[in-house]
């Protein structure tokens, strides 16, 4: 009788009921809608990829455990762009994931796949003197962004769609793209000089040099890359200077929670990027914490007491 079941098993599965049906219901899935613009956008590009490669296959097959190596087959055909290979992987994964809360499958055969690329970010910090060199090369319209990110520690997505109306004077408000939390930072410093004296030409703060209009995503990456470039600073991405911002203000003597509160990280990242990704700001912490050890001891010292004539 087992052996009957396991012969005759696709016989009562509906050819319909496949990898397309479960990509559809991701699409429609409030799991997809709320994503941001553009993790949206992201999405769609991978999940067009599964369709085209897996979109025929059953529920049946899906589950089977000889699809996770075609599902691993088909990531290491892009295992010469690891965070590419690592992002289609996520979102197969994703789907499968959905689809097996929904009751649609009972097994993720893409669970925990481990990750191709490994980034080492110790040093990706932009020390002052790589900050000076950007800013020699840069254009006007990418100095603000990058001011509004040193002084903010905001995502590149949210610092583009931030709006003047959200800039009071004193604060500025910011709603993340990604979590949804909303933070108000006071506009201290390069900040609140850059806005207000930056002509409000748009309804959006930062805009592009050719038309000042908004920039688009592939507008600001390629005129960003441009200018990081010629700075001799490839190597440094526009996140890095969210993580930047984090280490500035820890040397500034700021606490985590504090910082959290500016960022919108939360406490545990806050203090992962001070622990492991950000190495030369932890060397600076290291320095600021033996001077202030310094201070401390010279003023516990007794004045020594004389000795009688």
């Amino acid at each position: 009788m087992r052996a009957f079941v396991e012969a005759t098993k696709d016989r009562f599965i509906d050819p319909a009921e496949n990898m397309n049906k479960l990509i559809t219901e991701y699409r429609a899935s409030t799991d997809f809608t709320k994503l941001s613009k553009d993790s949206t956008r992201n999405y769609n590009r991978y999940l067009d990829q599964i369709r085209d490669r897996f979109g025929k296959m059953s529920l049946v097959a899906i589950q089977d455990n000889r699809a996770r190596g075609k599902f691993k087959e088909w990531r290491d055909t892009m295992a010469d762009r690891p965070r590419t290979a690592d992002f289609a992987w996520m979102v197969l994964a994703r789907v499968l994931s959905v689809a097996k809360d929904r009751g649609r499958i009972n097994v993720n055969q893409a669970q925990r796949g481990g990750r191709l690329y490994v980034a080492d970010r110790n040093e990706s910090i932009w020390t002052d003197e790589k900050l000076e060199a950007l800013f020699a090369v840069a254009s006007e319209e990418i100095k603000a962004a990058v001011i509004m990110a040193l002084w903010t520690g905001q995502r590149k997505g949210d610092l583009l769609r931030a709006p003047w109306s959200d800039y009071d004077g004193t604060h500025i408000k910011v709603k993340q793209g990604k979590t949804g939390a909303r933070v108000k930072i006071l506009a201290g410093g390069q900040l609140r000089d850059l806005l207000d004296t930056l002509p409000q030409i748009s309804p959006v703060i930062l805009t592009n040099k050719r038309d000042k209009k908004p920039w688009t995503p592939d507008g600001f990456n390629t005129s960003w890359s441009k200018a990081k470039n010629k700075a001799g600073c490839g190597d440094l991405t526009f996140h890095d200077l969210r993580g930047t911002a984090v280490t500035r203000l820890a040397l500034a003597g700021c606490s985590v929670a504090q910082i959290a509160a500016i960022t919108g990280h939360s406490l545990k990242d806050v203090e992962a990027i001070l622990d492991a990704h950000y190495l030369g700001g932890k060397t600076a912490l290291a320095e600021e914490a033996i001077r202030k050890l310094e201070t401390f001891q010279s003023s516990q010292k007794k004045p020594e007491k004389k000795k009688p004539a």
